[in-house]
């Protein structure tokens, strides 16, 4: 696949064109996990200010996925026998990922956030291995998706599923462990070898010592036992006390601010905008040490950010849209989103299995470093198991109801879809509601176009115009040019 170099100029300034269709699409595709034709249509004509106000609003008074019955179960709460604990902790973590799935389905920013979220802050449930461990852990992600990131760091860093993970529930005064620490710096909020020592690492893990105590039964969520902190003045950062684990997050926040303010929002730029933060070419850097700023001025609240970037002419600009690979909740949502086809929560599990398969596989990233994204996701196993796969999803949606596929191709085309009469139109629209910016040139368009026109082609409906959407196979038409399009490259972009 081509390697996009990041040429965008534009700045931070208020992008105040009415959106177009091009635009709008481009916004929930990276916004969320992209949208349906109606509410593109929609969005169209609206200002970017007025849309992502109401988008950003609509996800910071978004609910979080309830608890579970068995939110507060610890070990003592399953069946005795080995075999059947472990099918009712499989089933229940197959509910949550379920209910995890929908949320990415229904909630937009909120969970598009939560999950970059899951992928910085990670934690793998291989590891923790407790079901209740993982609810209260995307719980902190979802509460904080788009809250005050001083409290979501120190908020996740208590979480159970952290503290086994990293190593903090075994951090003893007398015998500290220093991995959390090294990850709080490394990969949480500064990035690696930025502002901080190796002395900071060893003196941080004892004031974060003390956080060990399990209780009796195992499964139980970690609190703070002062037997176990380190009571010695450490120094931090140049600053020097008896700290704990509340004045260590004071400290990191008060004497780095400018250097966590830079790293994370050199993430959610690369995230949200374009992978190469880098390029000499284009002014990411200007941008992401704007971004910076608004930061720091709104003391580390994570939505004055992404109202400025969202509402941007940098973010809008030409150079930003259809540049990053779908990962594969992305590829596989955004074909729901998009055609609006119906589907429940067997369907929703089957994304999950499916994109374990090509290689993100929920609550498990690959390592504490997360899944490396973009080009990544792009290999030769993965990309045939990409084909397959959305070709099998695709195939399911029509045999469950065919008839959803001629409603697509009509809503696609617009106000005379049910009467237009020339293929061409209908293809090319349903192409570039389901691509970022269409196909490459008009021999790729003509070969897709083949492929939609292949049911009728022998019956001359073509040639005396007689031809639309709705004859009988129309919705064969829309089936079969879906079939085509999932293998094209720019399918696999967003």
């Amino acid at each position: 696949m081509e390697y996009f170099i990041n040429c965008n100029s534009s700045t931070l300034a208020p992008y105040t064109t009415p959106l177009d269709e091009l635009r709008a699409a481009h916004l929930y595709r990276r916004l969320g996990f992209s949208a349906s034709v109606q509410t593109i249509n929609a969005a169209v004509g609206q200002s970017a200010e007025a849309l992502v106000d109401n988008l950003v609003d609509q996800a910071l008074a978004a609910p979080v996925i309830p608890a579970p019955l068995w939110a507060d179960w610890n070990n003592d709460d399953y069946p005795a026998d080995d075999d059947l604990a472990r099918q009712v902790r499989r089933a229940q973590q197959e509910e949550f990922e379920t209910a995890y799935g929908n949320a990415l389905l229904d909630n937009n920013l909120r969970d598009r956030l939560s999950f970059f979220w899951h992928n910085h802050f990670v934690t793998e449930i291989d590891v923790y291995r407790c079901n209740s461990f993982l609810y209260y852990y995307i719980n902190c992600l979802q509460r904080n998706a788009l809250g005050n990131f001083k409290t979501f760091v120190s908020e996740i860093g208590l979480t159970s599923a952290m503290l086994y993970y990293l190593d903090g529930a075994r951090n003893r005064g007398n015998n500290p462990n220093e991995n959390y620490a090294r990850e709080l710096y490394e990969l949480f909020t500064l990035g690696e070898g930025n502002g901080y020592t190796e002395e900071d690492i060893i003196e941080t893990a004892k004031s974060l010592s003390g956080y060990t105590n399990r209780g009796d039964v195992g499964c139980t969520q970690v609190t703070f036992n002062p037997e176990d902190f380190n009571t010695d003045n450490k120094t931090i950062l140049g600053q020097t006390g008896n700290w704990g684990y509340d004045d260590t997050i004071d400290i990191l926040f008060n004497e780095r601010p400018n250097e966590i303010a830079n790293f994370i929002c050199k993430k959610l730029y690369e995230y949200f905008v374009h992978p190469d933060s880098d390029d000499e070419m284009g002014n990411a850097q200007t941008i992401i040490s704007g971004l910076a700023a608004t930061f720091v001025a709104n003391n580390f609240e994570l939505a004055p950010v992404m109202r400025q970037l969202f509402k941007s002419q940098h973010f809008f600009d030409e150079d930003a849209i259809g540049v990053i690979i779908k990962s594969p909740f992305d590829l596989y949502l955004g074909l729901i989103k998009e055609t609006n086809f119906t589907y429940d929560d067997n369907i929703v599990q089957n994304v999950i299995d499916s994109s374990r398969l090509i290689g993100q596989e929920m609550f498990d990233p690959f390592d504490v470093a997360g899944w490396q994204r973009d080009r990544e996701w792009i290999n030769t196993n993965f990309i045939i198991g990409r084909w397959l796969t959305s070709e099998v999803y695709i195939q399911a949606f029509f045999q469950s109801d065919p008839e959803q596929f001629r409603t697509f191709g009509i809503e696609a085309t617009g106000a005379n879809g049910a009467t237009e009469t020339d293929p061409n139109v209908v293809a090319r629209a349903i192409i570039d509601k389901l691509t970022p910016k269409g196909l490459l040139t008009d021999a790729d368009y003509d070969r897709a176009i083949i492929a939609f026109r292949e049911p009728y082609e022998d019956n001359n409906v073509y040639e005396t115009g007689s031809w639309n959407m709705t004859l009988d196979d129309a919705g064969t038409q829309v089936y079969l040019l879906l079939l085509y399009l999932v293998r094209e490259p720019e399918f696999q972009l967003k």
